[in-house]
């Protein structure tokens, strides 16, 4: 099985290209830097650069709704190949083909640097001593459930 689960943010803006003939498809490129899980020396996060391709329709959504900063989540497989640079060098590559690609956080969330919480529109009211929570005065909502 190949499969690859991956969250992070876009290193830059997705560069898209148009495949040749009759049926073009959009090709789009970026790369995600992925905090890992642990530090090496608990000093500063470390994250790897992973570089992903979209295909289609998920290439043109790419290139329209995604940007430098950008959190999001995307699944795939890995692809490896290879070719020969023009200094005849032979050059490795490994890819995360996309097959689904999706917001991490909210647009609003986005620029605030909190890591995806936003903070609370109001204070959340205090519990009371019967394991409900007390409803606020001057709420003039319904309530969502009957």
């Amino acid at each position: 099985m190949n499969k690859v689960i991956l969250m992070g943010r876009l290193t830059r803006d997705p560069e898209v290209r148009y495949s040749q003939g009759d049926n073009a498809m959009a090709v789009a490129r970026y790369t995600l830097a992925v905090d890992r899980r642990f530090n090496r020396n608990n000093d500063e996060q470390t994250a790897d650069f992973i570089n992903c391709v979209a295909f289609g329709r998920a290439g043109e959504f790419a290139e329209k709704y995604f940007h430098k900063g950008t959190k999001i989540a995307v699944t795939g497989r890995i692809q490896t190949g290879s070719y020969t640079n023009k200094d005849g060098v032979k050059v490795y590559t490994t890819d995360i083909v996309v097959e689904e690609q999706e917001f991490a956080e909210s647009k609003n969330n986005a620029g605030n640097g909190d890591g995806g919480f936003a903070p609370a529109s109001r204070p959340e009211p205090a519990a009371a001593g019967d394991g409900f929570m007390n409803i606020p005065d001057g709420i003039d909502e319904e309530l969502p459930f009957n």
